[in-house]
């Protein structure tokens, strides 16, 4: 079997949001929406939105919404939104992009949360983490030696509490490897679409054959879709919006 890769899948690519025992934060999740936009199923529900040189260029991609007992236990997410999860740890299949938002600060992740997590980053290609959903990654010990970010006022806290990072750094978003994190909520976007380019960009100029033909379209559907839904690209240092003071407590 050849290997798997994302920019030309050869088989559906499994999509997860993990959701603790806890409640998540809504705006941390929608991200995944973006991802939708490019597949098949979009394109085959919404065909009058898509031009016609890219209908046949939709990704095939399927969602798992997972949590511990899956459909058995509705999770909360904010602003009093409710999700039945598709999936739970046991019966989830291996996922090749997961996304992870904010939980309650105060919660802590149960040993089932963490090793579920752990083999989660094992299988994937991408995990993904929005705003405090670093928490997760750093109580399931995956930001060691890793450059990371997370909400600018929470920096110093999570220095303190993952001394063993190798840098938490001031961006928008942050790539090591397999690991994306993100600042505050609205960060999440911007890392989803950085991360979209990234997976599926155009191919150079000149190239040919089936597999540039197949990145090319997705690209192009990326492109087309981001920009269509007026698609974040903003500065990654935060240069165009300077963090005010805040009020010492």
């Amino acid at each position: 079997m050849s290997e798997f890769s994302l920019t030309n899948p050869n088989r559906t690519i499994h999509v997860g949001v993990i959701l603790m025992n806890s409640i998540t934060e809504a705006l941390d999740v929608v991200p995944v929406d973006l991802l939708h936009g490019v597949s098949q199923r979009f394109i085959e529900a919404m065909p009058t939105l898509i031009p016609e040189p890219f209908k046949d260029q939709g990704l095939p991609i399927d969602f798992h919404w997972v949590s511990e007992n899956g459909a058995a236990d509705t999770r909360q997410l904010s602003s009093g939104l409710n999700v039945t999860p598709t999936d739970s740890f046991a019966d989830c299949p291996p996922l090749d992009i997961v996304l992870v938002g904010a939980h309650h600060i105060d919660y802590v992740l149960s040993d089932a949360e963490r090793a579920f997590v752990r083999r989660a980053y094992a299988d994937c290609a991408a995990f993904m983490t929005v705003c405090g959903g670093v928490q997760v990654a750093v109580e399931a010990g995956l930001v060691a030696g890793k450059t990371v970010t997370g909400p600018r006022f929470m920096l110093p806290r999570f220095r303190a509490a993952a001394p063993d990072a190798a840098a938490w750094v001031e961006k928008r978003f942050v790539r090591d490897g397999k690991l994306w994190t993100s600042g505050a909520l609205h960060n999440g976007l911007d890392m989803m679409a950085a991360f979209m380019r990234q997976t599926w960009p155009a191919p150079p100029a000149g190239a040919a054959g089936a597999g540039a033909k197949q990145q090319q379209g997705a690209a192009n559907l990326v492109d087309f879709g981001l920009v269509l839904g007026s698609g974040l690209n903003r500065d990654v240092d935060y240069k165009d919006e300077p963090l005010p003071a805040l009020p010492v407590a």
